[in-house]
């Protein structure tokens, strides 16, 4: 509540009267008998005087406190709610969120038909539990026992969902799209683009959805205002998928549309040059339903036993001078030191234990570049406490900068893939010169920052912990405010 206007000092003492009879010392019948005689004019006249200083003053206290609410009362608490408990608007700083209530068609239906996604077999068990996909139950013994229900068998693809369910409960959610700072699109787009990837579709069936989406949204009253600047979305694939340039080649141009031009869009891989793609991370199968579920976890890998100095999971590409066949192959070299899981067919799709295992038993992870650049299994090893060696710097450094740590060395390692391709460095001699102190830095570094790189299970989040969520929710809206302020309308 703002104060009230600083109140006038107090009168001087009043001086004494020239009239005896109105010495301010005198007794009150000394004050009115002698001089308020009912058959004198005189007193008449002072009756009449006084009671119209009365209502004088009256009428200006009614007014100034008028005033005075009229400034105030709008910062007041409402008489039922506690002071001790902060409204939902001493919460929201950066704003509130409207949410779209899209036709089911660009969301809900693509769920419901979640057989027809992939062209190659069902994923609606992937897409089950608000996205995160079946329990994990075969990590029982992995993981403390007590941690096996947070984890699940989540497939990288479904930010969609995953945000859409949390943002629905978000505190500073508001159903009132006036009052709102950042209108949420909850479009799953991924989803709609997926199903045509690998088979014989046309442009026009890639673009479909989102063209539908454009269309319903610009009829919105509130994108007008702003030309969607104010306007976010996830996209639950890599921005490649969605910047198709010609009719003939891979994915959709949905990036490409005019109108997506002022949307700020969260994705697993962004283009670094785009300032409305926002890189957040890949969904892991670590889903803590609570605040005890995170610390327990973080205190678990901290004291884990890590026998081998480094590891390798991943399997090999059919492309010319492939570096991940490279890393395979020196990993198997150096079995002494490096552990490797070949993930070779579909060995290392969603139900085995094997990554998480070598992850949580490695110190140090390799982490080249995937199909693109970036890939989910740099999550999966730093969520197992592991600390991630990169050969790219477009792999992380250039994606997450809300999520990440600002100083790479302090949690990472970089080598060169051309000096490890010619021979002029050895990833073991460089793993190797790190002391026990510098790797317990970087280690604790890595676990502290795991509540960023993971999905709450509950709808409501973790209490007084941010998980990636919250980071990304946090950081669209302080963006979105400061272009406000700045006065950018793009």
């Amino acid at each position: 509540m703002l104060p009230y206007s600083k109140l006038p000092s107090p009168d001087p003492p009043p001086k004494k009267s020239k009239f005896p009879e109105l010495d301010p010392k005198s007794s009150l019948n000394g004050l009115i008998y002698p001089t308020l005689s009912l058959q004198s004019p005189r007193s008449w006249l002072l009756l009449v005087i006084l009671l119209l200083q009365v209502i004088f003053v009256l009428v200006l206290r009614s007014v100034s406190m008028s005033f005075s609410t009229s400034h105030v009362a709008p910062q007041q608490s409402h008489p039922e709610i506690s002071a001790s408990v902060p409204r939902v608007s001493d919460q929201c700083e950066l704003g509130k969120i409207y949410v779209y209530d899209l036709p089911k068609a660009l969301n809900e239906d693509l769920l419901q038909n979640c057989h027809e996604l992939n062209p190659w077999g069902s994923r609606c068990d992937m897409l089950l539990n608000d996205g995160f996909g079946r329990q994990a139950s075969a990590l029982n013994g992995v993981v403390p026992e007590n941690l096996v229900p947070a984890w699940h068998w989540t497939d990288q693809f479904v930010l969609e969902i995953i945000f859409h369910r949390r943002i629905l409960n978000h505190r500073c959610r508001t159903l009132e799209p006036e009052s709102a700072a950042a209108f949420y699109i909850p479009f799953y787009v991924g989803l709609a683009v997926g199903k045509y990837l690998w088979s014989d579709s046309s442009a026009k069936a890639r673009d479909m959805h989102c063209d539908l989406m454009l269309k319903w949204v610009q009829d919105q009253p509130y994108w007008n205002r702003s030309d969607g600047w104010d306007h976010f979305t996830a996209m639950g694939r890599i921005t490649w998928d969605f910047r198709r340039s010609k009719d003939e080649d891979w994915g959709s141009s949905c990036i490409y549309k005019k109108a997506m031009r002022n949307i700020t869009r969260l994705l697993i891989e962004r283009n670094p040059w785009d300032y409305f793609d926002v890189g957040v991370p890949y969904p892991t199968g670590f889903h803590p339903r609570s605040e005890s579920d995170v610390t327990q976890w973080q205190d678990y890998v901290r004291s884990r036993n890590r026998s081998s100095l480094y590891c390798f999971a991943g399997a090999t590409r059919m492309v010319k001078n492939d570096f991940r066949s490279m890393l395979l192959s020196h990993c198997k070299n150096e079995s002494g030191s490096c552990r490797v899981v070949d993930c070779e067919g579909t060995r290392c799709m969603n139900g085995t234990s094997a990554i998480l295992e070598t992850f949580l038993d490695s110190v140090f992870c390799l982490q080249p570049r995937g199909d693109s650049f970036t890939r989910r299994s740099i999550f999966d090893c730093m969520v197992a406490g592991s600390i991630p060696v990169f050969f790219w710097k477009r792999s992380a450094y250039f994606q997450y900068a809300w999520f990440l740590p600002d100083e790479p060395g302090s949690y990472s390692v970089f080598i060169d893939r051309n000096e490890v391709r010619n021979g002029t460095k050895s990833i073991k001699a460089v793993l190797e010169s790190y002391s026990q102190e510098e790797v317990k830095r970087m280690r604790d570094k890595v676990i502290d920052y795991i509540p960023k790189f993971i999905y709450a299970k509950s709808r409501e989040g973790l209490g007084t912990i941010k998980d990636a969520f919250d980071v990304a929710i946090d950081g669209v809206l302080r963006r979105i405010k400061e272009q406000q302020e700045l006065g950018f309308k793009w």
